[in-house]
């Protein structure tokens, strides 16, 4: 499965880990995805959906129904 929230659109950020000796390493920054059913008015079914954090507050503020 990608790491890309189904509403916001959000993506792993890439970059350097940089120690006090600045040692450079690739790191990468997840976004906060949760696996939520959301109710699907059209199709009367619930549909499983990664969504991050901020996408659910998005959804709740629209009124979809979670659960």
């Amino acid at each position: 499965m990608s790491k890309v929230c189904a509403v916001t659109g959000k993506k792993p950020l890439t970059g350097n880990h940089v120690s006090h000796a600045n040692n450079k390493r690739k790191r990468q920054q997840l976004p906060n995805l949760q696996v939520k059913r959301v109710w699907n008015e059209e199709t009367k079914k619930w549909v499983k959906m990664r969504v991050s954090a901020r996408g659910l507050k998005t959804l709740d503020k629209k009124g979809v129904k979670t659960a």
